[in-house]
């Protein structure tokens, strides 16, 4: 058996065509790219602005949508309709984040499901992927605009714990801004590749990333050998970064100017002595005091103070560092090189406590706000054929996957990813009682499986009766170094199997694969919004069909009203599933949540203070 080796991008690429870098970053974004004649990675900025573009996404009243700087604007004074952090919610359901739901200002859709979140703006609902598609437009347009020329192709950067679906997110997000994801990187090994580590082939080294950021901090523990990044262990906390050292300023200076309530209640004020602390922050990196006035006040810190107050976070952060390095059963003497990450890192104290804790100095020399797009640069390069000293293993030219519920495709492994490869997903039955699943295998890079290429199928037969979503069914994708696909479904609870094995090559010419990457950028649009249509609808016939079960077990326990409500508002859900209007969907959809939530809780709280009265076992 021969083995692929297919052109990284399918067909050459042309070298006028720029790949970029994107640093996709829950609080700024960033783009970066090979400078032409330096043959340096470069962030882009127009003139002397940042490079750094902030991930806020605000809506106005006619929808209009600004990214940006502009958009941070809104933060304060149109809190409902300016999304932040968006990063922090792909690939995940309701259930996921609620504990930290207070921290988004915005509405976040409580389904009390496992199905994707979504964002509502007025009467419309967007999904993450949506949300961060306008940041990665907005850096798509900002590069075209500085570069002049048309930017299609790029990798992004996901940090090393997003797991396949908010990869796959990312990934999703990148192509509705009409950009063609080559490869999605984790965030320390594009670090890591800033710095020239990994670059030659024969270092073999163990190095840490520490990543501190506006909103979260993470730290990764690296192997790195013959030019491939095994991600040992990470670590980290995805609600402690820059913004809570500007808070703990803020306090201090709440607590030393007797700053009343009142003024603590003004949003403009809010938002004024915030901006002050950043400056403070900023200033005592290369001063040992701080002055500065807000109207009548004084508002003033030295280094020492400064240093004190933020020392419990960093303790917190290096605990962090303590747990990765446990997991990844290695000792602090192991590491060989820590790389610092984030505008956070910029902080000397940070910087010096860092380096006492693994007893070497720390790689600081790159701009830490730029460093993973200028990473996510250089493997772009690698991509685009121009950098020969990295190696690139044999890669899968297509996405592989199999047909879900509504005719959608779901990808377990994304094309460009490297051969060998393995992964796997858990999917689960739509009708009671069902005592199969049939597994159709497509590769392709559409959204609906029937613009894909069908490439096998199977029946697991021989499920045992359970009830609609009870039943845990693992299918496995697996690629060999030869290119032949293996696909393996199991049910988990009755270890009942099934496999098919499906040869390399698939099939296709490089025009072909050529053909289809076209049509899925140029459709992207539509796919997405296909995909979101087919989702809603398919979300609003499992809910009606719960409800009814409900309803029907527990007709007794429901007022006359609450079950006129409910079959009114089911008749109106039933409506909007006939109309191609997700926006219409998801609404009803939430209107029959809000009518059926307090009933549905108060029936469940009987039924617990019955069981622990011992009526009930």
């Amino acid at each position: 058996m021969s083995k692929i080796s297919i052109n990284i991008a399918t067909g050459s690429l042309q070298k006028e065509e720029i790949i970029v870098g994107i640093d996709l970053g829950t609080t700024n974004s960033l783009v970066a790219f090979i400078h032409p004649e330096t043959k340096k990675p470069v962030a882009l900025k127009e003139h002397n602005s940042s490079s750094l573009v902030p991930s806020v996404v605000h809506f106005d009243e006619q929808k209009n949508i600004e990214v940006g700087e502009e958009a941070k604007k809104y933060l304060l004074s149109d809190p409902a309709n300016t999304i932040f952090s968006a990063k922090r919610l792909m690939g995940k359901s309701y259930n996921d984040i609620k504990k930290n739901a207070s921290f988004f200002s915005y509405k976040i859709i409580d389904d009390n499901t496992e199905s994707l979140v979504k964002v509502q703006v007025g009467d419309k609902f967007y999904s993450p992927v949506e949300l961060s598609s306008f940041i990665l437009k907005e850096l798509k347009h900002r590069a075209e605009h500085i570069v002049k020329t048309p930017i299609n192709k790029a990798v992004i950067t996901v940090p090393a714990y997003f797991n396949d679906a908010q990869r796959q997110a990312t990934r999703d997000a990148g192509k509705l801004a009409g950009l063609d994801v080559l490869r999605i990187v984790n965030e320390p090994t594009a670090a890591s590749l800033a710095y020239g580590i990994g670059l030659n082939k024969e270092e073999e080294k163990t190095i840490a990333v520490y990543d501190l950021g506006g909103g979260t901090f993470d730290i990764s523990i690296l192997k790195i050998n013959n030019g491939i990044f095994e991600v040992l262990s990470t670590n980290g906390d995805t609600y402690l970064g820059g913004d809570d050292i500007d808070n703990m300023i803020v306090r201090y200076w709440i607590q030393q100017s007797g700053i009343n309530e009142k003024q603590l209640t003004d949003k403009e004020f809010v938002q004024a002595i915030r901006l002050k602390a950043e400056e403070a922050k900023i200033t005592l990196s290369s001063s040992d005091e701080f002055n500065g006035r807000l109207n009548e006040l004084t508002l003033s810190i030295i280094r020492s103070e400064f240093e004190n107050l933020i020392k419990p976070l960093i303790d917190k952060t290096l605990a962090c560092c303590s747990n990765a390095i446990r997991d990844a059963e290695l000792k602090t003497k192991d590491i060989d090189a820590i790389v610092m990450v984030g505008g956070s890192t910029r902080v000397p104290f940070i910087k010096q406590s860092v380096s006492r804790f693994f007893g070497r100095p720390v790689n600081d020399a790159v701009d830490p706000h730029e460093v993973v797009a200028l990473g996510a640069a250089i493997q772009a390069d690698v991509l685009a054929g121009n950098n020969k000293e990295l190696l690139l293993l044999d890669i899968t030219p297509l996405s592989l996957g199999i047909e879900t519920m509504g005719g959608l495709m779901d990808v377990l492994i994304a094309r460009n990813s490297k051969i060998p490869n393995k992964a796997s997903r858990q999917y689960t039955t739509q009708k009671d009682g069902q005592s199969g699943m049939r597994i159709t295998v497509y590769q392709g890079e559409r959204d609906l499986v029937k613009d894909n290429r069908k490439l096998g199928e199977f029946n697991l037969s021989g499920i045992p009766a359970m009830p609609a979503g009870l039943p845990k069914v693992d299918v496995l994708f697996l690629i060999n170094a030869d290119g032949i696909l293996l696909v393996k479904a199991k049910e988990l609870r009755s270890g009942i199997e099934q496999t098919i094995e499906i040869k390399p090559q698939y099939g296709l010419s490089d025009t072909d694969v050529e053909k289809m990457l076209l049509d899925s950028v140029t459709h992207a649009q539509d796919d997405i919004a296909i995909r979101a249509l087919i989702e809603a609808k398919t979300e609003g016939e499992q809910l009606l069909e719960a409800t009814e079960k409900f309803i029907q077990k527990n007709a007794n326990h429901l007022t006359q009203k609450e079950t006129m409500e409910t079959a009114a508002t089911m008749q109106s859900l039933q409506l909007a599933l006939t109309m191609n209007d997700k926006d219409l969907i998801h609404k009803k959809i939430e209107e029959l949540n809000e009518i059926s939530r307090p009933y549905a809780e108060r029936i469940m709280d009987e039924a617990i203070a019955v069981a622990v009265k011992g009526k009930m076992v």
